[in-house]
Formats: C-alpha cells, structure tokens, sequence
C-alpha cells in the first residue's frame, strides 16, 4: 500500500491541472435504402419466453460488408502496472484473453467465411400478419424489494453514469416515456417498418429500464438503469405479436438470426458502442455451424468496429434451448466477439433456468428483477433477458470512466472484477461487480488474474464482493495522505501568489 501512494504521489505532482473532456461520440453510418427481408434462418427466442420460428424463404444478398468504425484516440492514457497487463496487439481473442471457452469434447464454431450482411434500414416483413391490437403486459404491484442496492448502482454512479455512450437494444422496440426522454431514439424496425419505438410485448421496454431507466419521476417504484445518463437506440427486430409466414405457409413470430444479424450491422452502422441482444436460440452444433454464420460474420465486424456486444445465455425451455443435448447457444456459442451473460438468483447461484456453457462469460441477477411497463408503473421479471442489460449497461459505465479503453478492454475489465464461481459453466468468470469494475487498478486488466489479486478502492457504504488491498495502519495513512495533500497544494499554487490568511 505504502507503494501504492508513493506512486500516486509521484502522478500527481506530475499530472496538469486541467483534465481533458471525453472524446465526441463517432458519427452515425449512413445507411442504405430499405428492402424487405424474408429467411429460411431459424428464429431466436427471448431468453425468458416463448421461441422463435423461421421466417418464409428468399436469397439473401451477399454484400460487402460497410466500413468500419474506428475508435478515434481517446484521453487520458491507460495506466498499466506489474499486476497484470493485456494481451500483445495480435494475439488472443478480440474480446480479450478469457478462461478456456472449449473442453476438448465440446463443439467449436467454424472458422469465419461469411460476409457481414448489410445493415440497412429496414421495411416491415413480407406477409407480415399484425395484431388488431396490442397488449403487452400490464404493471403489476410490487411483490419482491427492487433490488438496485444488490448491484450497488448508487456506489457505481459516483464514478459514471453512462453520459456520452450510446447503447444499441436490439429486440421487440421500445415504448417512449419520461424515464428515458430524448435520450431514446429509433433506429429501425425489422417487423412493422416503423422506427423501433414501439413495443407490443413489453420485453424490449423492461430490458431499457434495466439498462438505462432515471430515477426520475416515481421514487417510490426503486427502478433505476445502470447507465441512466446513456443514450439508448432502439432497434425492434422480434415479436411475438406479429405473424408472418413459414415455409411451410404457416404462421409464425416475427424475427430469426438474420435479421439479428442485419441489425448488430445496423447498431455498428448508427453510432453504437455497446449492443444489448436479450434474445438466444439453441440448435444443434451442425445446424448451427451453418444457419448462424450471418451472425457470426455480424459479430466480427462489431468487434473490429471497437463496439462491445452483450447476449444473453438463453432460457432452458425458450428459443428451442434444453437442459441437455448436443446445443449450442446463439449468439453466444460465437464468443471470442460476444460477451455471454447467464442469471444468478439472490444468493449468486446459477438460475434453474439459465443455460450453461462454455460460452458464458459472466453472469448478473435474473431472478426477482422489476423493470418498467408500457402503459407506465413496473412489473416482475426474471431471465437471462433482464441479466444481459445488467451487463451491457456496466459495459456503458466502464467505457465512460475509461474512456482509453478499446472494446476487448472493457470486456477484460468486466471480467476480471467478477465474483468468481469456479468450474460453473453456467457463470463463467462470475458474478459483475459494477463497483470494482469502475475502481479496479490498473486501467487494463486481464481477467485471468487470480482472485484476490484484483485491488479496487475501498467506498464508503458498500460491500464488495472483489477482494480489496490491505490498508495501512491508520496513524501512517492520515501522515502520508496529508503530506501528499500538502505537496500538491504547494506545487500548483501560481508563482508569486501568497498563501490565504484570515479566518477560515
């Protein structure tokens, strides 16, 4: 520790009195005129409801994918240190050096062959069969305690908020309402046409007050995002409101991996840093192999833009997903490019319904979760769906606080500060704890540090579950902050200016 201060002595004497801003936000890409999109891909499923079927037959063009969006420098330098220190430029995942993603039995994803689809803006569905009306969920009484205070949002967001970062919600549109304000805009919709601010399922607006609703308004209600100061675009690319047909001319829900897959493109294309997908489908590896390489090539052309993409695990019993059997989760089996979230319960156990893999990156709580309704008021919500905004919006404070960071860094940070949960493939690295992600030294970790090794700052009114740096004894601390204190003071006080006198 006494280490620690004399370094943090020495960068501070040496720092300048002014701090630069954060960096302006990339340019919206310019986008394509509409088409119509139809598919033979399998449909994905909401990770907390019922799943999604395939969309009628049609060629897909096969285009250049748009250019990239590069992240422009940002300020202040990174700060590194003997602790840990990222993987050299080229090697590695592009999401960071995780815990080993394949056992020697388990199915590894196809090498990459595919172009990334367009992302255009899009027009409704052909044959598109829409409600007479809609009705989503209604608000329901509170029957569990909000549970903000479990994350430890309010000890987060005295060090970020989410101000500057844009967060892309890919699902089934979002209702506009106060909580968000002109933070929220559309950026398309692949069912009905529209903009994608519309939701007739209530899924797509819950999973925006996870990741981004004020505390504005109703006190009394506790939901607060985890990024209230973000901007959020709305993307709706599912519904299980609207119909269109099937190959075999039946009727089914809007939405299948191609469409998904257009729309992470679209994301990159409007400006995105972070992309929230609560949507998973299970199929067997083969088919996988072959029916997710659209998504596959979606989420590379994310990684190398610098935009981090956060999915959630997937629900046993939606999106085709089983308790067992030769599966594999979509989008997540691809996770080198994708940061895969599973559900723990209060206690930080897995949920009975979140689906394990090798896959799973990290986990956040899923159970017991209330979020905001259509129509207005909150309702009670459980699924890896409401676990994955937990992470996205993290995502969203660390790219705010350390605004150096690429995308792999950030994912690192994420991972690294988790609570670990050794040897469960339905947690990965463990529990975010948005607490250490935001205060852990250095700036770039990797997250194959060993437990205990992560030092964060000690805050007042928190329990964290991240190991923190033995402190000093107390006498030799007050010494060593006051006399750090005094030699700032001295240093930065304009030449020839005397010292204050009089009564304080």
């Amino acid at each position: 520790m006494l280490t620690r201060i004399a370094v943090l002595v020495v960068v501070l004497l040496t720092a300048p009195t002014v701090h630069p801003g954060l960096p302006p936000h990339a340019a919206s890409r310019p986008v394509e005129p509409a088409t119509t999109h139809v598919s033979t891909a399998p449909s994905v499923g909401h990770a907390d409801g019922p799943g999604r079927p395939v969309t009628a037959a049609g060629p897909v063009p096969s285009l250049r994918p748009p250019p990239l969006r590069t992240a422009p420098l940002r300020t202040p330098p990174l700060r590194t240190a003997p602790l840990t220190t990222a993987p050299p430029a080229g090697q590695g995942p592009l999401l960071g050096t995780r815990l080993p993603r394949q056992a020697t039995d388990d199915p590894v994803p196809p090498p990459l062959t595919a172009a990334a689809p367009p992302g255009v803006r899009p027009d409704a569905v052909e044959g598109l069969r829409r409600p007479e009306r809609c009705t989503p969920p209604a608000a329901t009484p509170p029957t569990v305690a909000p549970d903000a205070d479990r994350s430890q949002l309010a000890a987060a967001h005295r060090f970020a908020t989410g101000a500057g970062q844009v967060i892309a919600l890919i699902d089934t549109g979002v209702q506009p309402g106060p909580r968000f304000g002109a933070r929220l805009r559309g950026g398309g919709d692949y069912v009905a046409g529209g903009d994608g601010l519309d939701d007739c399922d209530g899924h797509g607006t819950a999973v925006a007050g996870l990741l981004a609703a004020s505390a504005e308004g109703p006190r009394s209600d506790g939901v607060v995002g985890v990024a209230p100061d973000a901007q959020l675009l709305s993307i709706r690319q599912s519904s299980p409101s609207f119909e269109v047909p099937g190959p075999d001319g039946a009727a089914r829900p809007a939405g299948d991996v191609r469409t998904l897959a257009d729309a992470v493109v679209l994301a990159v294309r409007e400006g995105a840093g972070v992309v929230n997908i609560s949507e998973a489908v299970c199929l067997p590896a083969a088919e996988a192999a072959t029916q997710g390489a659209a998504i596959q090539a979606a989420l590379r052309l994310a990684a190398q833009s610098d935009v981090v993409v956060v999915a959630a695990a997937g629900n046993t019993g939606a999106g085709s997903c089983t308790a067992g059997g030769d599966q594999v989760s979509l989008p997540g089996w691809y996770g080198d490019d994708v940061l895969t979230v599973g559900a723990v319960g209060p206690d930080d156990a897995p949920a009975a319904f979140t689906v394990p893999g090798p896959w799973v990156d990290v986990a956040a709580p899923g159970t017991g979760v209330r979020s905001l309704a259509v129509g207005g008021g909150t309702t009670e919500v459980a699924g890896t769906s409401f676990a994955a905004p937990r992470v996205a919006g993290l995502a969203a404070l660390v790219r705010g606080r350390f605004p150096g960071l690429t995308a792999a860094q950030v994912v690192d940070r994420i991972l690294a500060t988790a609570r670990r949960a050794p040897g469960s493939r339905a947690l990965g690295h463990g529990v975010v704890d948005p607490v250490a992600a935001l205060t852990a030294v250095p700036d770039v970790l990797a997250p194959s540090v060993a437990p205990g090794q992560v030092v964060t700052a000690d805050i007042a009114g928190t329990t964290g579950g991240t190991p923190h740096a033995p402190a000093p004894a107390p006498a030799v601390e007050a010494l060593l902050v006051a006399a750090l204190v005094a030699a700032c003071l001295l240093r930065r006080r304009p030449a020839g200016r005397q010292p204050r006198r009089g009564p304080m």
